[in-house]
């Protein structure tokens, strides 16, 4: 048996056991080579063959929290999607993107140089396990570098995506993202991978407006900081209001020249395909519209499948196709296909690995 901890509605964690089948690690190539870029304004598709998905995945992110933690954001959440892309013959379908560590220059795109500082002395020369100081993130002695080549590796995507070499991508990466604002770590959430991909595409690759799109069970507090009062960043997010971290109210649409650009779209416990679907289709398509992204980044989390160790909808991997099939439809009508899907949530093996599956099957189209 595995013992897992997990956070009660009132914030406490309590401990369970639950019987998994422990998979295998399996090796990933790491490539650290980099290359700056220019900032060129955003291109169209390259001309030639249908161009494919991409996929990074690194041996990096299985040392944050490696061994017997006891924790459920564990490396055998990668091994399982993995597991699952090859068995279905996908991972031979999909492009390789390599993962690089984040510049302390990228960092600062949505973090502090004080918080940066802080995750840095804190996260290293240490042994065991310890609770970073700003929140409720346990961490390793590896957690640092996964954290720096989680958020590298999701610009690297970026870059794969704006200079044609992919369609759209998916990262495997850990540690999550969406819980760490500019100037704290919370919620399993070190750096945030997604919000400092926001920006990198506006920064390096020109784009003017990003959408982000977050479908995790939990809202995705951090990011929606990260752009609250900027309208060049539009924050989409369904999850359940009431549960960790408390946020994502429907009132909470913005502020300044950012008002209008944050829409949540709470969810109640239960939550089933037919309802997050008809949320995206009412909610989200007519204002991914009204603002016309250059850019889409999706959180993707899948806590919200059915049976999840932390969370309490009921979404099957059918509904996270269906979900997909919404954005890439957007990206395709607005903004030349370019997407780039990061991991956030998602705790139960099996169900994660089904419902990243069902996902980048969607992400590859017909």
């Amino acid at each position: 048996m595995v013992y897992f901890t997990e956070m009660s509605r009132s914030g406490s964690w309590r401990r369970f056991s639950l019987g998994v089948m422990i998979l295998a690690t399996l090796g990933f190539g790491v490539l650290m080579s980099f290359q700056g870029r220019s900032g060129e304004p955003p291109q169209g598709p390259s001309a030639g063959p249908a161009r494919p998905t991409g996929l990074l995945f690194s041996e990096v992110y299985l040392r944050h929290l490696a061994g017997d933690t006891g924790h459920p954001e564990r490396p055998e959440r990668l091994t399982a999607i993995r597991t699952a892309l090859e068995r279905e013959g996908l991972l031979k379908t999909l492009y390789p993107i390599a993962a690089r560590r984040i510049t302390e220059v990228e960092l600062r795109l949505v973090h502090t140089p004080a918080y940066i500082a802080l995750v840095r002395r804190e996260l290293s020369n240490f042994q065991g396990l310890k609770d970073l100081s700003t929140g409720d993130t346990l961490v390793s002695p590896g957690s640092l570098e996964a954290a720096e080549f989680a958020a590298g590796g999701v610009l690297n995507a970026v870059d794969a995506v704006m200079e044609g070499k992919v369609k759209n991508a998916f990262v495997a990466a850990r540690p999550p993202g969406h819980h760490a604002t500019p100037n704290r770590g919370m919620g399993f959430c070190l750096f945030n991978n997604v919000a400092i991909a926001a920006r990198y595409v506006q920064k390096v690759h020109g784009a003017r407006r990003v959408l982000i799109v977050d479908w995790d069970y939990h809202h995705g507090n951090g990011t929606q900081d990260a752009f609250y009062d900027d309208a060049s960043v539009f924050y989409f997010s369904t999850h359940h209001y009431g549960a960790y971290p408390g946020t994502g109210g429907p009132q909470e649409t913005g502020a300044g020249r950012g008002l209008g650009t944050t829409l949540n779209v709470p969810l109640p416990v239960g939550a089933s395909d037919a309802q997050i679907l008809e949320a995206f289709e009412s909610k989200l398509i007519p204002a991914a519209r009204a603002f016309r992204p250059d850019f889409i980044l999706i959180s993707a989390g899948f806590d919200g499948m059915r049976d999840d160790v932390l969370g309490r909808f009921d979404v099957t991997p059918h509904g996270f196709a269906a979900i997909t099939k919404v954005v890439v439809n957007l990206a395709d009508e607005l903004s030349q296909g370019r997407i780039v899907s990061a991991l956030e949530g998602g705790y139960r093996l099996d169900g994660l690995a089904a419902s990243v599956l069902a996902h980048v099957k969607a992400l590859q189209g017909p």
